[in-house]
Order: C-alpha cells, then sequence, then structure tokens
C-alpha cells in the first residue's frame, strides 16, 4: 500500500505561540509590579483595579492559564501531529479552541481587575467563565481524541499518555471544584463551606500544579528534549512507572497544604504520605529526561535550548523533592504562611514551565518557518540572564521564610513574644527588593526571546502547512515477537483513556467522598452563629479586595500562634464559610481573631491609611471603600442563597433582613461618631467594619494580644 500524503497544520501551533510569547510578557511584568509592591506600597497606585490583592490573582492567572496555557496547547498540537502523523483532527475546533482560550484569559483579567472573584486561590473566576473553561476544554479533547484515533502510527508515544491524563484529571479536578451557586452573572458561593471547601479547593490547588503544570509539561519534555538533543529517550520502562504512578499517586497529595489546620488528621496523613511517595516517580521522569542527554553534553554546551531543558528539568527536580519535603510537619511548621512558599513555587514556574517553554518555542519556530534562529548569542545571553533572575528570585525569598518563621517563633527568656508581627515584615523587605530584580532580570530574558523569534520569523518563511507522507493505521504491520506487556495499552487508546481514569479517580473518591460526611463529625459549637446581613456583605467586600492574599484566617496550635493571636482554630468555626478563607501566606497578620481587638475607629483609619496606625505598614490604602455605596439591594438574594448552602437563618429572613442590616449600620455610625468621625452607613468601609469585628467573637479568646 502506498503511503498517504498529508499535511501538519502549523497555522494552529504559530497562534498558541504567540499567544504564549504575549500573554508571558504580561503576566510577568504584572508579578514584577505586585514584587515590588511588597516593598513599595506607592506602586498601588490608590486605584482599586491596581491593588496587590487583585493583581496578585490576575498574575497567577495569567502565568498559569494564559502563558503556561498556551505553551501546553501549541507544543500539543505541535507534537500530535508529528508522532501521530497525522493533521488535527479538525481545523475548526483547533480555531474555536484557540480563540475560546483568548477570550476566557480576556474575561478573566477584566473580572479579576474589577474584583468579581470566587476567593478560592488559582480557580477564583466566577461561574460563567468556568463553564466556558469547561466547553473548550471539551473541544480540546475532542481535538485531540479525534487526531488519536485518526493516527498513522500504531503505538502511542509517551507524550501522549501525559497529555491524556492531563485532559482527564484537568476536567475531573475543575468541575467538582466549580460547584457553586450563583447570585448574579458576577457572584456566587462555593458550594462547599469550611473545612469542606478548605479540603476540596487544595486537593483542586494541588493538582491544578499537577495537572496542568506538570504532566502536559512532562510530555513536551519527552518529545522535545530528545528532538534537540537528536537521542531516544534514555528508558522506556521507566517513562511506564513514571506515568502511571505519577498520575496515581499526585492526586492524594492536596491536604498536605492544610498540616495543622482544622482539617481532620487522617486527611492530612494521607497527603503527607503520598506525598513522600511521589519523589520515586518524579525523579525517576527527571532523570530519565536528563540521562537522555547522556552522550550529548558537548552538544548542551553550544545550545542555548539544551541549556534551558537541563536547567528546566533540574528545577523540576528540585521542586519534586522540595514539595514532599515540606509535607513533613515539622518542615511545615517552619515554610507554612511563609515566603519559603513562593520561592518553592517559583523554582518551578521560572525554571521548570518557564525555561521548557522557551526552549521549545527556539526549537519549533524556526522550524515552522524553514530556517535558523536568528541568534544563539541572544538566545545564550537570554539562558544566562534567565537563570541569574531565577537565583536572584528564590534565594531572597527563602532567606525571608527562614526569617519569618525563626522571628514569629522567638520568645524572650520572660516568655513574652521578642517581635511584634509588623517587626517580622519591614525585617525582610529588602529581600522584596531583590526578589523584585530578579524577577525583572527574568522578564527583561523573556523580551530578549520576544525579540529573537521575531527576527527569527522575519528572516524566514512561514509554512502554514507542512507537507509528510506515511502509511495508513491499516497497512502497517504488527510487531512480531514477545511484546512488552504495555504496547497492549498504547495500541489501544480509548482503554488508557479509562485506565486513567480509573487512576486518578481513586484518590480523588477515597479523600473527597467523606468530605461530604464531615459536617455530621465536626463538632458543633453552639456559639457559632450565621453572620449577620451587614456582615456578610463586607465578608464579600474582603474577599473582592484579595485579602485572603495576605491574610489567614486559621491559628494553629503552636505556643507562637496562640501567643500572638489567640485562641487555636476549630473545625466547628467556620461551618457557615462559603468559601473558606484560611490563607495560603501571611504578608499580614492572621485575621482569625481579629473582632474586638481595635475600637471600630482604628478600622476606619486604618483601610484608609494604613502607614499612620501601623508605621512601617505595606498594606496598600483603600478611599474608594470610603466612596462607594454597599450595593445592599442583593442582600435578600444572599440570604437566601445561603439558606440554600444550610446556613440557618430563619425562614423568610429574606424579606425582613434589611432592617437588621441598617440597624447594624447605625450602630456602627454611631460608635463612629462618638470618636469623632462622621461616616456615612451606606458606605462599604461599615460593612467591611462589620465583619473584621465579627472574626473569631463566637469563640472564647485567651491570651490573645495587639499585633
Amino acid at each position: 500500500m502506498q503511503a498517504e500524503k498529508f499535511y501538519y497544520d502549523n497555522k494552529i501551533v504559530k497562534q498558541f505561540g504567540i499567544a504564549t510569547i504575549f500573554w508571558g510578557v504580561i503576566g510577568m511584568l504584572v508579578g514584577v509590579l505586585i514584587a515590588f509592591q511588597l516593598a513599595f506600597p506607592q506602586l498601588n497606585f490608590g486605584l482599586s483595579f491596581t491593588t496587590f490583592g487583585r493583581l496578585r490573582p490576575l498574575h497567577t492567572n495569567a502565568v498559569i492559564f494564559a502563558f503556561v496555557g498556551n505553551a501546553l496547547f501549541g507544543g500539543g498540537y505541535y507534537l500530535f501531529q508529528r508522532v501521530l502523523k497525522a493533521r488535527m483532527f479538525s481545523d475548526t475546533l483547533s480555531k474555536l479552541h484557540l480563540w475560546g482560550w483568548q477570550f476566557i484569559i480576556v474575561l478573566a483579567a477584566v473580572s479579576l481587575l474589577a474584583g468579581f472573584t470566587t476567593g478560592k486561590e488559582y480557580a477564583e473566576l466566577e461561574w460563567p467563565i468556568d463553564i466556558l473553561i469547561a466547553v473548550v476544554w471539551v473541544i480540546f479533547g475532542i481535538n485531540m481524541f479525534g487526531t488519536i484515533l485518526k493516527r498513522r502510527e500504531r503505538h502511542l508515544y509517551v507524550a501522549i499518555w501525559f497529555f491524556i491524563g492531563t485532559w482527564v484529571t484537568v476536567a475531573l479536578l475543575h468541575i467538582v471544584n466549580s460547584f457553586e451557586l450563583p447570585i448574579s452573572l458576577t457572584k456566587s458561593y462555593s458550594l462547599y463551606a469550611g473545612v469542606q471547601d478548605a479540603l476540596v479547593q487544595w486537593w483542586y490547588g494541588h493538582n491544578a500544579v499537577a495537572f496542568f503544570l506538570t504532566t502536559p509539561f512532562l510530555g513536551l519534555m519527552y518529545y522535545f528534549v530528545p528532538k534537540v538533543a537528536e537521542r531516544p529517550v534514555y528508558s522506556y520502562r521507566w517513562s511506564i512507572i513514571h506515568f502511571w504512578a505519577l498520575i496515581f499517586i499526585y492526586i492524594w497529595a492536596g491536604p498536605h497544604h492544610l498540616l495543622y489546620t482544622a482539617l481532620p488528621e487522617w486527611a492530612q496523613a494521607l497527603g503527607t504520605v503520598f506525598s513522600l511517595m511521589l519523589i520515586l516517580p518524579s525523579w525517576g521522569g527527571m532523570l530519565n529526561g536528563i540521562y537522555t542527554l547522556r552522550g550529548a553534553w558537548d552538544k548542551v554546551r553550544e545550545d542555548p535550548i539544551l541549556k534551558m531543558f537541563v536547567v528546566a528539568l533540574t528545577c523540576y527536580g528540585m521542586s519534586t523533592f522540595e514539595g514532599p519535603m515540606l509535607s513533613l510537619k515539622s518542615v511545615n511548621a517552619i515554610s507554612h504562611y511563609t515566603d519559603w512558599t513562593v520561592a518553592h513555587v517559583h523554582i518551578g514556574a521560572l525554571g521548570w514551565n518557564g525555561f521548557l517553554t522557551f526552549g521549545m518555542l527556539y526549537y519549533m519556530i524556526p522550524k515552522m518557518w524553514g530556517t535558523t534562529l536568528y541568534s544563539r548569542k541572544l538566545a545564550n545571553q537570554h539562558f544566562l540572564i534567565g537563570t541569574v533572575g531565577i537565583l536572584l528570585y528564590a534565594i531572597p525569598m527563602y532567606w525571608a521564610g527562614f526569617s519569618q518563621s525563626l522571628m514569629w517563633k522567638q520568645f524572650t527568656e520572660s516568655g513574652q513574644l521578642q517581635y511584634n508581627f509588623m517587626e517580622t515584615v519591614t525585617h525582610i523587605v529588602p529581600m522584596y527588593v531583590l526578589r523584585g530584580i530578579g524577577g525583572t532580570l527574568y522578564w527583561i530574558g523573556a523580551l530578549m526571546a520576544v525579540y529573537n523569534l521575531s527576527k527569527t520569523m522575519k528572516q524566514g518563511s512561514f509554512i502554514a502547512n507542512e507537507a509528510a507522507e506515511a502509511l495508513p493505521l491499516a497497512a502497517l504491520p504488527l510487531p512480531s515477537g514477545k511484546q512488552h506487556w504495555h504496547t497492549w495499552i498504547e495500541r489501544r487508546p480509548l482503554k488508557m483513556l479509562l485506565f486513567a481514569v480509573i487512576a486518578v479517580s481513586i484518590g480523588g473518591l477515597i479523600e473527597l467522598i467523606p468530605t461530604f460526611l464531615i459536617n455530621d463529625n465536626v463538632p458543633t459549637i453552639t456559639a457559632v452563629k450565621p453572620y449577620t446581613p451587614l456582615e456578610l456583605q463586607g465578608r464579600d467586600i474582603y474577599i473582592r479586595e484579595g485579602c485572603y492574599t495576605c491574610h489567614s484566617q486559621m491559628i494553629r496550635p503552636f505556643r507562637d500562634e496562640e501567643a500572638r493571636f489567640g485562641e487555636y482554630s476549630k473545625a466547628g468555626e467556620f461551618v457557615y464559610d462559603h468559601p473558606f478563607q484560611w490563607g495560603s501566606k501571611r504578608t499580614g497578620p492572621d485575621l482569625a481573631r481579629e473582632g474586638g481587638k481595635y475600637p471600630n475607629s482604628w478600622h476606619y483609619n486604618h483601610m484608609r491609611s494604613p502607614s499612620e496606625m501601623t508605621p512601617g505598614s505595606i498594606m496598600p490604602e483603600y478611599p474608594w471603600l470610603y466612596d462607594n455605596d454597599l450595593r445592599e439591594e442583593n442582600t435578600p438574594a444572599k440570604i437566601r442563597a445561603m439558606r440554600k448552602l444550610g446556613v440557618p437563618y430563619p425562614e423568610g429572613y429574606d424579606a425582613t433582613c434589611m432592617d437588621d442590616l441598617h440597624k447594624q449600620q447605625e450602630e456602627i455610625v454611631k460608635n463612629l461618631k462618638e470618636e469623632k468621625i462622621n461616616a456615612h452607613k451606606e458606605k462599604e468601609i461599615v460593612a467591611l467594619i462589620a465583619y473584621l469585628q465579627r472574626l473569631g467573637t463566637d469563640i472564647h479568646k485567651s491570651n490573645t494580644v495587639k499585633n
């Protein structure tokens, strides 16, 4: 039978590649800005949409879903066609995928800057955008599996396995974590509450990193590293173990983000055990990539692409060793809520995802334009400046993390806390400056890549439809002799899909099914009551402004935390919290027991000018809270939504809740007037004060000192 002639679709790869570069430059620039905001709060500019609390979710979403997302789609479409020897299943679906994803990114940017957020890290986008994401993800899946089914290659190459695992798991994670009850196009409440919400969120949050930032990039690594090195993958058997062990184990590890919290001990223990097990498959994959370069080290010394791949694999190895170590309770007690975690995350993001992406672009673009890279020297300089940027970013953050933890835990000989919280903040400001410089260098490297790649495009001629030929699948000879057992799976993509679903579902089901029973097991605290209507409105403002990005609401059972913040947190305190607000970083103090620690006037003045009330504060100012009227007309809808979610407001309370809201507004304004402050009851600041003064007041506080 004659070979069939067909054409690879390079246009879709080109468009995803350009989107990768475009969003990467923007996302990294926002990252540089927020890095410097932590050293120079004036850079918040006094505007609602430029504060750290709104820009930080924009940065994480832009880098994860815009930069990395477009990179994995572009690289995926490039390698799918070549290892499957087939054009993508549908050009129309490819275009819908491309433009649908860019539309989602634009909606995400606009909505996050406007303050429309669910308040769940890495899943901040509101419900209409969540639905769009699901639709576009299904389009991607149909296009990918359609191409697999019409392939001209009998066996599925290892890179395809990782994309199958990615597609299945991301769909599962996104759907389960996005269950929410809408009250409008721009506002919804998580279906889960408190402890339950925390477990679901970090089951999603950890595995979003695992299956969006890791597994598809391992697929890219298994294709591009051998291609550039011109050597086969070191070990086929290692790749089998790497894939199946990784997708089975990874899904269990989420609870290690919640050690020492109110999460049940069984869930914390599961997270720790499986996190430690992750070292083996992760390092197996890293070594498989590094060993693929054996015999090609002379080329590595000269080739900037391979240099980037080596650093990417090294950073992957570092991150996947450090992650399990951070899941050990003794280590987590030091690292959690500190900048150590920030350093850990960015070693993976800048080194693994960033360098692998740039190396991939440096390889693909010359191929698709039928030319050579415009300047290898410039690419080598990009590699150097990017590497220095990673080091200048990470090392100060590690130092800052250690400093924070040591200072937080230090007591005097008389048994008093040695440092107030603000001293621990001002001490590490120089590290924030260095981190900003490191991020700037990395961003400059990205700009160098933009210049180098654009010049490469200009000197070549784009090949939109690249000619290829191969025998049809039916004409391929069956392998003779004894075959490895895994080849049976590789020839049956739908069965591989099924086995992948089973592998990732086991851990998720075992961890999540009990979450629906947790409410029955959480000790009831009769003193804990639902939020008043004004407090509920204030909580939504708190979430809108991204306060959770800097403040936690979870006091761990440590001597220093109880001495500084108050009695440790219990699971029963959070049964009415949709969503939970435990946080993951303490740039500012914990607020779990904030209620009653300061008078209303202090909060009023603090939100207007934090540095006046707390000298040295790096918190931004919030002047718009004093100008914006509270949207109180949606209060009944919020009460009805909470009732549907199980919050025990009296039946029919939505019809009378406005009376309680106005009464509490008047009480706060009256109290402020006694403090010589003329406030208007309808302003947002009054609602926010109501929420802050409520925090922790349901629980008896002991040994609490001011921060």
